[in-house]
């Protein structure tokens, strides 16, 4: 009787362990990774910005960049005559993404 009673013990372990690891891979695969592509692909879009590119900041500022220095910043033209001058790590996204997700 002794016996039976500790290999349920032991599985139960296991088991808990088992769970445990789903649900690190759940997270992984939900929040983690997504987040991490999504990073990467901000930042490619940011690497490549060019004079014209129509932008939105991550305040939410729209506009459109008219110049791109070499010390990570971008002159932003937000209307016409008027500039602001800010980091590349403050661009959130393409104006067309931007108004594409507003649209679904």
């Amino acid at each position: 009787m002794t016996h039976l009673l500790q290999a349920g013990a032991g599985n139960a372990g296991t088991m808990q362990l088992v769970l445990l690891g789903g649900m690190i891979l759940v997270f992984y695969f939900f929040m983690i990774r997504p987040q991490a592509q999504k990073a990467k692909k901000a930042k490619e879009f940011q690497d490549k910005l060019q004079k014209g590119d129509k932008i939105v900041t991550i305040a939410g500022i729209h506009g459109t960049v008219f110049k791109v220095n070499e010390d990570n910043t971008v002159q932003m033209e937000v209307s016409p005559g008027s500039y602001l001058k800010i980091e590349r790590s403050a661009i959130s996204m393409e104006w067309s993404q931007q108004q594409a997700a507003a649209a679904k």
